[in-house]
């Protein structure tokens, strides 16, 4: 009979603790009104196939033009520029086999996007773009020097008061915000992690479910669309109030489900303005 007590004991404790480890930050739902007005145009308004290359200028300026917010990427190179660019090699966009951390700006500027005259823009020239127009949506890249790369964008965002958040698949990413700069509207980004990622078991268990909250107290959960119905997402919606963001979606049928649940869309390859 005591020791029937004592696994009941354990066992609600390790519940409390698993909901406890699901909080989010408190909910600053007001810094969300921006986001929630326009769709996010994902890497920009982008048309790889059609010479408008993901986070290029043209698909960030084409984005801005039909009054789209945008998400973008970041990461930093050797000689410490703050670049857009998604993937963690050139291979796909520029079809080099190269790590984009160990590379130069200079060297960087070799190389083209998708088969265009396109390069990789600095953060800089991205900013100019989309400043005091439309949100933005920053993913700091968990590549190479993250946290160096989350500084830098502090400091060349420093003093702006226009719409913009960060959000990081990295914990430490979004705790370092949490500690830092706790005024910037912080997101955790997440998935279903699948086998083929090269993360331990354990890592993928504890990333997929959102039991890093505890820790670096997102502001929002932005959350891989096709897996709206995780169990662990499910419940910390039920349980907290927080700012839900969906990525990607990529139909008119997707944006119909996903309202259901979110409040903020990131989307891409097709063109919302065409809905009706």
């Amino acid at each position: 009979m005591q020791l029937a007590i004592i696994i009941i004991v354990m066992i609600l404790v390790i519940i409390c603790l698993y909901i406890l480890s699901l909080k989010p930050g408190k909910a600053r739902l007001d810094r969300f009104k921006p986001f929630e007005r326009t769709m996010i145009a994902h890497r920009g308004l982008y048309d790889n196939e059609g010479g408008i290359p993901e986070n290029s200028l043209p698909a960030f300026r084409r984005a801005v033009d039909a009054n789209f917010g945008i998400e973008m990427d970041v990461q930093i190179t050797t000689d410490g520029r703050l670049v857009v660019f998604h993937d963690e090699t050139l291979k796909r966009m520029c079809g080099v086999k190269a790590k984009l951390t160990d590379l130069s700006f200079d060297e960087l500027e070799k190389y083209t996007l998708a088969g265009t005259d396109c390069r990789i823009p600095l953060f800089s020239e991205v900013f100019e773009i989309f400043r005091n127009k439309v949100p933005a949506v920053i993913e700091i890249k968990a590549h190479g020097d993250y946290i160096r790369t989350a500084k830098l964008l502090m400091e060349q965002l420093e003093g702006y008061d226009g719409d913009y958040c960060v959000e990081s698949f990295h914990p430490r990413v979004v705790h370092w915000f949490r500690k830092n700069r706790p005024d910037v509207i912080r997101g955790q980004l997440s998935t279903v992690f699948s086998k083929d990622s090269k993360a331990p078991w354990v890592a993928k268990v504890v990333a997929t479910n959102l039991m890093t909250n505890f820790y670096s107290r997102p502001d929002f959960i932005s959350y891989d669309f096709r897996y709206r119905d995780q169990f662990s997402y499910r419940i910390l919606r039920r349980l907290y109030k927080v700012e839900n963001v969906a990525w990607t979606i990529k139909s008119k049928e997707d944006l119909k489900a996903a309202r259901k649940v979110f409040s903020v869309f990131i989307f891409d390859s097709f063109d919302p303005r065409k809905l009706n």
